[in-house]
């Protein structure tokens, strides 16, 4: 398994349900290694926060 996106790469997080943040334009910070339940996960920042996320990439899509 690989990751999708990669560090530095702006993306679109949707936070999905139960909200766990805003949906908008995020960083990827960190790509964080793949753990036993096979998901991939990311370390994302917005320029709007001053704390980072660890979103899934299925949360997670190419920021147009």
């Amino acid at each position: 398994m690989t990751h999708k996106y990669a560090i530095g790469q702006n993306v679109y997080f949707a936070a999905g349900f139960p909200r766990t943040g805003a949906d908008g334009t995020y960083r990827i910070v960190s790509l964080l290694p793949v753990e036993k339940d096979e998901r991939l996960r990311y370390r994302i920042k917005s320029v709007s926060e001053n704390f980072e996320r660890v979103a899934d990439e299925l949360q997670l899509s190419i920021d147009d």
